[in-house]
């Protein structure tokens, strides 16, 4: 069973106010696995998300896992987990992925929150990097950019754009062309 993010690191909390309270944003517990599975299934046409994080929980190492907690209640989840450049297998870059949000509760500074925070503990972790297969007009916002720009492509058949990197170290990506290979959970689930 993969080491969780609260074995390798102390949690972070994070309350952002907001107009109807504040959000916080913790690592998740075992408590919060169902929870965490209905706002997947919640934010998704399929169970496929949800399904891909119970694997991702178990099998990846390490594994960032946050959730936005709303008046006692989850009403996010983010989980980033290791991806592997190949041809430069040593570098520790993350894959976010997925990223939900209950829909209720959508729109409202919940995702971006989860974005920010999994970045840091990105960056606390070691991570140089972070790829996401996404919306491209969203991801920007956090620096994120075509992964093109460094010759880095995604294993799966994605539009270049949508296919993007963040450096979390100025260079890191530097002269490391290559294909993104995520972890086998990704390919399991349906």
């Amino acid at each position: 069973m993969a080491v969780t993010l609260d074995q390798q690191l102390a949690p972070t909390l994070r309350l952002l106010e907001r107009p109807d309270g504040s959000l916080l944003i913790r690592n998740e517990s075992q408590a919060d696995r169902a929870a965490v599975r209905n706002v997947n299934v919640a934010a998704f046409e399929t169970q496929a998300e949800a399904d891909l994080v119970d694997a991702l929980r178990e099998r990846a190492d390490p594994v960032v896992s946050l959730v936005a907690e709303h008046e006692d209640k989850v009403v996010g989840h983010v989980m980033f987990s290791p991806v592997v450049l190949i041809g430069h297998e040593k570098l520790k870059i993350m894959g976010l992925a997925p990223m939900a949000v209950d829909p209720q509760s959508q729109r409202k500074g919940v995702g971006a929150a989860l974005v920010r925070a999994g970045l840091e503990q990105c960056v606390r972790l070691g991570s140089g990097a972070v790829v996401v297969l996404g919306h491209a007009t969203y991801y920007p916002r956090f620096g994120f950019a075509p992964a093109t720009r460094w010759s880095i492509r995604c294993e799966y058949d994605a539009p270049p754009e949508a296919f993007m990197a963040l450096e979390l170290h100025a260079g890191y990506l530097d002269g490391k062309a290559g294909s993104i290979r995520y972890h086998p959970a990704f390919a399991d689930v349906d």
